[in-house]
């Protein structure tokens, strides 16, 4: 089986985006900081997840994220599940981030995207059966 271990961003303000993972993440914990070069350029680096998996902040980052709703190559979103997608919404609402766009309507599924301060959208899914095949289905 493989799993993903991290994700490493570049952001431009490590704590606003620690913020937002911190909300939705309430059980993770910053795991270790950092000093570095990237080519020449001196950055700060975050790790904050548990003991499995984590997110890599690293700031110093130049310019703006990738449009999200044009068509330029990059990334166009991570998404994580959740066993309670509406306390998830909740805890983020709570910390002051709104839902950037509503998920299909499906029958196994419930989903919303956010976009965190750095500009990455992330989905959030709730699985409303344990069968892969209603899981994974499309509309």
């Amino acid at each position: 089986m493989i799993k993903i271990e991290h994700i490493n961003l570049v952001v431009s303000d490590i704590p606003a985006v620690l913020a937002f993972y911190q909300a939705a993440f309430p059980h993770w914990h910053v795991r270790a900081t950092g000093e570095g070069d990237w080519y020449g350029k001196p950055r700060k680096w975050l790790h904050f997840g548990d003991e499995f998996q984590y997110l890599t902040f690293n700031d110093h980052g130049e310019g703006e994220n990738r449009k999200l709703e044009g068509h330029q190559i990059g990334l166009a979103h991570f998404a994580f599940s959740t066993s309670n997608l509406d306390e998830l919404i909740s805890r983020l609402e709570k910390a002051g981030f709104s839902i950037s766009k509503d998920g299909a309507q499906e029958p196994w599924r419930k989903n919303v995207y956010f976009e965190d301060p750095a500009g990455f959208e992330v989905e959030f899914v709730e699985y409303l059966s344990d069968i892969p095949e209603q899981r994974n289905l499309s509309s």
